[in-house]
């Protein structure tokens, strides 16, 4: 496990005890200040509430309302068995064709997999629909949880039609789905691709480690091949905390 980082102590010298600032919030300020100058460097683990609190003579109360601003905005993010851990960086993504697994790194961050669920099952009517084949039909189906840098980011749920039945559970930890369908002489062309947003569910809440009820930006996808067929069917949810889609809008 990585060590943990202790604050210094300096970074806090302008608490005002006697002020009518909150010291929460004036915690909250100053930590915030050092976390987007790269004064406590990104990937940190932060000492526990108890530690901080007798090095800055600030009750654990205190503490963990100031921690709690920044895991609100998104700067910091608590896991569980792990502590306190300052964010690598938000993921920004333009809505267009690529994929997770890219995105995170051209971030310059590591994606990880894990696989949730794998199956070989059949097309309901909404499979059918998006990918374009009869009821019925052999379908692959998959649920990943993709993390970035170790921290939960997106549970992914996938269907692909039967070709696609080959790609194996080992084939899904180490790479990302577009990359093995490419391997497979899939070229992707173009994507009917819609974004919500929702609340968490019980599970959801527990693979991403947030609160239940908590907001998901949520986004499905079919995505074609140059012929026009069908290759995925993707119902993703993201924590908004780490991760938005950015679209650039032209007057016409």
């Amino acid at each position: 496990m990585q060590a943990e980082y202790p604050l210094p102590v300096d970074l806090f010298d302008s608490l005002d005890k006697s002020s009518p600032v909150p010291l929460y919030y004036q915690l909250a300020t100053a930590l915030e200040a050092a976390i987007r100058s790269e004064t406590v460097p990104p990937g940190s683990r932060l000492e526990n509430e108890i530690s901080l609190g007798n090095r800055l003579g600030l009750s654990r109360p205190t503490i963990r309302r100031a921690l709690q601003e920044l895991v609100d905005k998104g700067l910091l993010v608590r896991r569980r068995g792990i502590g306190t851990q300052v964010v690598h960086g938000r993921v920004t993504r333009n809505v267009e064709l690529t994929s997770l697994y890219e995105d995170l790194g051209q971030s310059g961050q590591t994606p990880t997999t894990r696989v949730i669920s794998y199956e070989i099952g059949i097309a309901d009517e909404t499979a059918a629909r998006e990918l374009g084949v009869p009821i019925g039909n052999p379908v692959l189906e998959l649920t990943r949880l993709r993390s970035a840098d170790g921290v939960p980011l997106a549970i992914l749920e996938n269907t692909l039609p039967e070709d696609f039945i080959g790609i194996t559970r080992e084939e899904l930890e180490s790479r990302g789905l577009y990359q093995l369908l490419k391997a497979r002489g899939v070229a992707i062309r173009v994507a009917n691709q819609r974004i919500g947003a929702r609340a968490a569910n019980a599970n959801e809440a527990d693979l991403l480690e947030i609160r239940r009820g908590s907001p998901l930006l949520t986004m499905s996808r079919t995505a074609f091949d140059n012929s026009g067929r069908a290759v995925e069917f993707g119902r993703h949810v993201y924590r908004p905390d780490l991760y938005s889609f950015e679209l650039t809008l032209v007057d016409r």
